[in-house]
Order: C-alpha cells, then sequence, then structure tokens
C-alpha cells in the first residue's frame, strides 16, 4: 500500500529507457502510457522506405517489458491536473502518480511554408514511411503514360533538409532507386534526387572539415546537394526556393521538429523552441515531482537518441534516490557521438569531436551501435531477429515482386 507510483507518458527512448531502468527498483509501482502499442526506432525509419521490413524498426512494448513489473497502458494523454497530481487520458481515463515522467518526444514542424504539411511526405513513423514508399512505386510505375516533361517530374525526389536524417534517406534512396528503375524499366538517367539545406553546409552538428565530406561522398553517388537554399513555398508538382524552383511530386520534409504540442500550453516554462525548462534534477520548473526529458527539455544535447536514453538512465536513479529520501546526483549533460550513414556501406563517425571515422568502418561502427541498443531492450535471440531479419527486403509493390521472382 505504500508503494509509490511512477507514471511515464510516452513509449520512445527516453520513456522505455526510463521504465527499464526503474523496473530494477522495489518498492514503487510503474505505469508506461503509449499511444502505440509498439516502440518505432526511429534512426532507422528511413530504411522502411527504401524496401526493409518494418520489422527493424518495430519492436512491441510487450516484448520489451516481458517478465518485468511495468504496467502497459494504450492512452493518448490530453491534459494535466498536475495540482491533483493526475493526468488525464483521451477517453477521460485519470492517472494518479507520485512521480510522473514526460518523455513526448517531439513532432514535424512546417514553419508556416505555404503548401507544406498538405503536400509534403515525412517518415517520423513507420505509417509515413509506407506511405512515402508507395508513393515513390506510383511514381515510377506510371512514368511510361506520360510525356517527357511529366516524367521528369514524376522521377525527381526532393528531400528537404540536410541533417541526418535528410542525408541517410537520400543517400540510401539513390542506391534504392536503382533497383527500382530496373524494376520498373526506367532509364536511371531520369531519376534526379535532390538535398536542399537552408545552412551553408549539410549535418550542421558536425565539424566542418566532416560536413565537406559527406557533400562530397553525397554528390558522388549523384545527388544534388543545395545549400544555401531555404523552402518558400510548395505547390502541386512544384517547390519554390529562395532563388530557384523545381518540378517534382514528392517533396520530402525532414528540416523541422517542435516539441510535443502538450509542452505548448502554457502550462510549463519554455524556451523559444518549445523546450521546457528543467532544474538541476531534470523536474520541470515549478513542479517537484514532474519530470521532463528527451526531445522536450532544454538541456545542451536534447533532440538526438542518445540524449533521451541518457536522460531515461538519469530519471530513473533520480527517482529512485528520492523514493528512498535521499537527494540525487544533480544532471551533467553528456557530450553525443554522429554517426551519419551516407550508403548501405558508408557511414561518417564522429566521436567526441576528435575521433573520426569513415566508409566501411564508419557503417559498422553504426551497426554496432545499433545493435547494442536493441541488445539492452531484448534478450539477445530476439535482438538479433529485430535488428538483423531473416528478411531484409519487404515489397508490397506488384511490379517489383514479379521482377524478382
Amino acid at each position: 500500500m505504500n508503494e509509490k507510483r511512477i507514471i511515464i507518458v510516452g513509449g520512445g527512448f527516453a520513456g522505455i529507457r526510463t521504465a527499464l531502468s526503474l523496473s530494477k527498483t522495489k518498492g514503487i509501482q510503474i505505469t508506461l502510457i503509449s499511444d502505440k502499442t509498439h516502440f518505432e526506432y526511429y534512426p532507422r525509419l528511413y530504411r522502411v522506405v527504401t524496401g526493409r521490413t518494418p520489422l527493424e524498426v518495430c519492436i512491441p512494448l510487450e516484448e520489451i517489458f516481458k517478465n518485468t513489473n511495468v504496467s502497459l497502458v494504450k492512452d493518448s494523454i490530453v491534459e494535466f491536473a498536475f495540482s491533483e497530481n493526475m493526468i488525464i487520458g483521451k477517453d477521460g481515463s485519470r492517472y494518479a502518480y507520485d512521480h510522473c515522467v514526460l518523455a513526448l518526444g517531439s513532432e514535424t514542424a512546417y514553419f508556416n511554408i505555404p503548401g507544406l504539411e498538405e503536400l509534403s511526405f515525412s517518415f517520423k513513423s513507420i505509417s509515413e514511411a509506407l506511405v512515402l514508399k508507395r508513393h515513390i512505386h506510383t511514381c515510377f510505375s506510371e512514368h511510361l503514360k506520360m510525356s517527357p516533361e511529366e516524367q521528369l517530374s514524376n522521377l525527381r525526389i526532393v528531400i528537404v533538409g540536410g541533417g541526418p536524417s535528410g542525408v541517410e534517406l537520400a543517400g540510401e534512396l539513390s542506391e534504392y532507386l536503382e533497383h527500382v528503375s530496373k524494376m520498373h524499366k526506367v532509364d536511371p538517367s531520369w531519376i534526379s534526387i535532390d538535398l536542399i539545406e537552408a545552412s551553408p553546409r549539410l549535418v550542421p552538428a558536425l565539424p566542418d572539415e566532416v560536413s565537406e565530406r559527406v557533400k562530397d561522398a553525397l554528390t558522388a553517388r549523384g545527388i544534388h546537394v543545395h545549400v544555401n537554399h531555404a523552402l518558400v513555398k510548395n505547390e502541386i508538382e512544384e517547390v519554390y526556393l529562395k532563388d530557384m524552383t523545381m518540378k517534382t511530386k514528392t517533396v520530402i520534409w525532414t528540416a523541422g521538429v517542435t516539441t510535443n504540442k502538450l509542452y505548448q500550453t502554457g502550462i510549463f516554462e519554455v524556451d523559444k523552441r518549445g523546450r521546457v525548462s528543467v532544474d538541476e534534477y531534470m523536474r520541470a520548473k515549478g513542479y517537484e515531482n514532474v519530470f521532463v526529458i528527451g526531445d522536450g527539455a532544454q538541456t545542451k544535447y536534447a533532440g538526438l537518441a542518445q540524449t533521451a536514453l541518457y536522460d531515461g538512465m538519469y530519471v530513473a536513479k533520480a527517482i529512485t534516490s528520492f523514493v528512498k529520501g535521499n537527494t540525487p546526483k544533480k544532471y551533467i549533460p553528456k557530450p553525443i557521438a554522429y554517426a551519419v550513414p551516407v550508403s548501405t556501406t558508408s557511414a561518417f563517425v564522429v566521436i567526441g569531436g576528435k575521433l573520426r571515422l569513415s566508409g566501411y568502418i564508419g557503417s559498422l561502427v553504426r551497426d554496432i551501435v545499433d545493435f547494442k541498443f536493441f541488445l539492452s531492450i531484448l534478450p539477445f535471440r530476439k535482438a538479433w531477429s529485430a535488428f538483423h531479419p531473416k528478411k531484409r527486403v519487404s515489397e508490397s509493390c506488384e511490379t517489383c515482386k514479379e521482377g524478382e521472382e
């Protein structure tokens, strides 16, 4: 009866890491609330677009928390009643807590660019990635029925955002579309991939020299890289940049994210990016038992999976200390490493700003990092099955299926 009730909202990196770490603590009840029944491994979602099976990125939460004391609830939180130590779900369910951890992640931001939200594609979820893949195959299957000008529009893919997501997708798409063009009997010389970045260089978080090497690697693969170009407007079959236009039926938006809308309801103190101000123990300022971690927290390295995992482990220790009546150690931001693939067999890795790896070795390091994460949430056999499923390719396109038979 004296067990402390811990509510964790969010089934992403930060949420599952917090829950798993807390599951080892005695004297607490843990409930994880998520609007999905599965966890999606976002760093690999671009591979779903390029024909890989969703098994690589989709893990049922029940598998992750099997044989633990974590209770799972599928619900969407729509309201906070912090004065009552309560949060409220979409159907009116009320969840009482002693400590609440908000790991709500981020959402796509369109910056009020005309037409962008309605006409562009994204891949922040498995469903979005599959919609984008089907659209690409439709464009290729229709090309023979069109005029040369229409074909150019159909076979041109514009990726807006030169951060890790945009770079990863552009690099692997350049390989994948070689395969797709053969299946659909498309002249590969008609295919165009354009990567648009508003800042002066790709992946601005990387050192200048590494950013330049990333650009060179993509250019060598035939990708047209445009830096210092901001998207102004998106219309049907046409995008407008600051000083040029492009005819295309496929605009993929990877450039903007914002914090979850629940953080921006006026309850929290937030910065100009909508991130919640937190104290030295990752508690939302003004609240003694509400923690905000991951993308939504105003910390130095917020926004990446590594930070979300680190936050989850820290908050689990902090809550354990509070439950035992102790004062936890203060939160210290942890520098992150960058591993940015530019093809299926090549990646650029920067660790601590000094150690730099590239090519196949970089790709191998990225795979090791990915597998290490799967191993941290699943038994070895299940982790290997998720990380390296037997069926690497998953196509719904009938033309591609027939071509492979």
